[in-house]
């Protein structure tokens, strides 16, 4: 199984580029992450709704065929850790592999939000990009280190 993580936005912060990578690379051969960048959309002279909509194309032009989409969105459902790892289990349990959108400035277009078999929140806060980023890749290393029974989850 491969997780995607689908990341409007090209340009990360030296910090939490290294996070990132740092957690990928935790993650094992038969559950790996790719981070897929997606250049976000210029803003100038662009409602959010537009810009919305020319980044969700951008997005399912990556999400390749098959894969089952998870949106991740401020009014997503919030689940606990244990219940991340239930998703995943499940994911893996599907035989299908995993692209979790993670939208720009503006969030994710409605359609796009509509086409996902779930929308799952990180946090009611605002989150900076860089930082949902981190923080989603670190939630998918810990769901599978409790799947794993490996050490690094303590409730």
């Amino acid at each position: 199984m491969k997780l995607l993580i689908l990341a409007v936005g090209d340009k990360l912060p030296a910090w939490a580029e290294a996070a990132v990578t740092d957690y990928v690379k935790r993650m094992p051969r038969e559950m790996r992450v790719e981070v897929v960048a997606i250049k976000p959309e210029k803003r100038a002279g662009q409602s959010p709704e537009r810009i919305k909509a020319l980044e969700a194309a951008r997005v399912l032009d990556k999400l390749p065929d098959g894969c089952t989409l998870v949106a991740l969105d401020e009014h997503g459902r919030e689940v606990s850790t244990r219940e991340l790892a239930q998703l995943l289990d499940d994911w893996r349990g599907s035989g299908r592999d995993v692209a979790l959108a993670i939208g720009g400035a503006d969030g994710l277009a409605a359609p796009l939000l509509a086409q996902a078999a779930a929308q799952l929140s990180l946090s009611r806060l605002t989150l900076p990009h860089a930082l949902a980023r981190v923080l989603l890749a670190e939630q998918l290393y810990r769901a599978w280190s409790l799947l794993a029974n490996h050490p690094y989850h303590r409730d």
